[in-house]
């Protein structure tokens, strides 16, 4: 081979060479950007750090006259479960093939009886409302509250989790809608669910899939979220109850917790080796518990709040892993006293204070470091108290999103000396069941400049950007 000839084969060797890196490099590349956003998805319950902080930036402070912008709008059946939203991608569920008989059922949980149906997955065009993708099957319900499913599809990577009402917990490929891996916990474990259906959204930890079940010595299952393979079960407890699994972090350890219905306990979420448990309280007054609040913790301080029972501060300890309680509001009915006394609505934590809605509709200001009353807002919702009221509060920025159970969205503000509200509109018909009204229990989504939200009759879409 004469030396041009040489200098040539090298010089394409060095461009097939650079091709194929540029080619891997695009690739790689393209991959990291179907990850997860932390700024504009919102890939599980409350967001992508599982906080209620909505990070985008320039959303609107007022709706101005012509009200908020619907985007699209288009039907779904009826369910509790709230969007999430990864990329140009909407996750929901929803009930099938009952033909409405869920919502005429009474919801009162001792007169439930098994009322035939299904569940169904469905994935959206998050821009057009288009549907991608669905999956649907059989699901009698046994449960109170017979809407719907309740759980946040859980999205990581090109997998989406979901667990429907009775205990199906699936897996499917984001992009196609084919089924992984899935599971049905009652059969599986010997359990039953819980008295309103499983409630309590999979959350991902690393490799891990972690689940409240239920049965002997599998209150929580811990699997692998690829194949769906058991790595570890532990506890027992009488009922697994709705609050969403937490993993807290301090001083280089880590812990899962758990609030059910004996108690806080806490696990190394790697093993499910049992660190401790905190009983609460001492006696139960009903008995189906309503645990239900997602857990809030600043620092190593852990706060918890429930209807009947009041409000829980821990301090958490590491190496070694203990607890110690610094104070409860705990009364023999602390309905009537002036602590949080959440059902349902998990509260926000500003500069020292506590900002929620007690179980009977008031907005209430507690301090963060002995649970004291600061103020109450009984308007916002109703002027007479509501039970079983609710409300999804969300932060942005210097403000917050507040959609209550009644269909209305509210930008406002909290501060120490009350409640302000800058916008408020109605953007969807409250169409569920509950306490002799008629309310709206799922929790939206905020994504890409838009709110996601729904009924039991359609999805929504508004845009909240500032034009």
């Amino acid at each position: 081979m004469s030396r041009k000839l040489k200098r040539l084969f090298v010089v394409k060797l060095l461009v097939v060479f650079l091709l194929a890196w540029f080619w891997s490099f695009e690739s790689c590349r393209c991959f990291a950007q179907q990850e997860t956003d932390p700024i504009h998805d919102w890939p599980q319950w409350m967001g992508a750090k599982m906080d209620g902080v909505w990070r985008e930036t320039g959303m609107l402070d007022n709706f101005g006259e012509s009200g908020p912008n619907v985007v699209w709008r288009v039907p779904i059946g009826p369910g509790y479960t709230g969007p999430s939203v990864v990329g140009n991608r909407l996750f929901i569920m929803d009930r099938t093939k009952d033909e409405g008989i869920g919502k005429e059922v009474e919801n009162d949980i001792r007169k439930r009886g098994e009322v035939p149906g299904g569940e169904r997955v469905v994935c959206l065009d998050a821009t057009t409302g288009a549907t991608l993708w669905e999956h649907g099957y059989d699901c009698p319900y046994k449960i109170a509250y017979p809407t719907g499913p309740r759980c946040t599809p859980t999205v990581d990577g090109d997998g989406v989790y979901t667990l429907g009402a009775m205990g199906d917990l699936m897996c499917f490929r984001i992009d196609d809608g084919s089924v992984v891996w899935q599971k049905k916990l009652i059969a599986e474990y010997g359990t039953r669910a819980p008295p309103w259906g499983y409630a309590s959204h999979p959350i991902v930890d690393g490799p891990r899939l972690l689940v409240p079940c239920g049965g002997e010595g599998s209150a929580v299952v811990c699997f692998d979220k690829q194949t769906g393979k058991e790595l570890w079960k532990a506890l027992t407890s009488s009922d697994i109850a709705y609050a969403p699994l937490t993993i807290y972090e301090h001083d280089g350890e880590r812990q899962l917790l758990m609030w059910h219905g004996d108690g806080i306990d806490s696990l190394n979420p790697e093993t499910g080796e049992h660190y401790w448990h905190h009983k609460f309280p001492d006696e139960k007054e009903q008995a189906a518990a309503t645990t239900i609040v997602t857990p809030r913790i600043i620092g190593n301080q852990f706060l918890i709040s429930e209807y009947y029972r009041g409000t829980l501060m821990l301090e958490i300890s590491s190496n070694p892993p203990s607890v110690r309680e610094l104070y409860s509001t705990y009364k023999v009915d602390p309905r009537h006293e002036k602590s949080l006394n959440s059902l349902m609505t998990t509260s926000v934590v500003k500069d020292g204070l506590v900002y929620g809605v007690t179980g009977d509709g008031v907005m209430r200001c507690t301090r963060w470091d002995d649970g004291s009353w600061v103020w109450d807002n009984e308007t916002f919702m109703a002027k007479k108290p509501l039970e079983f009221a609710t409300l999804f509060i969300v932060e942005n920025e210097d403000k917050y999103f507040v959609f209550d159970d009644e269909g209305n969205l509210a930008i406002a503000k909290f501060t120490p000396e009350g409640y302000q509200e800058m916008a408020k509109a109605k953007v969807l018909e409250a169409t569920g069941a509950a306490r002799g009204r008629k309310v709206l229990w799922a929790h939206p989504a905020f994504s890409h400049g838009r709110i996601f939200a729904r009924n039991d009759n359609e999805v929504i879409c508004v845009d909240l950007k500032t034009k």
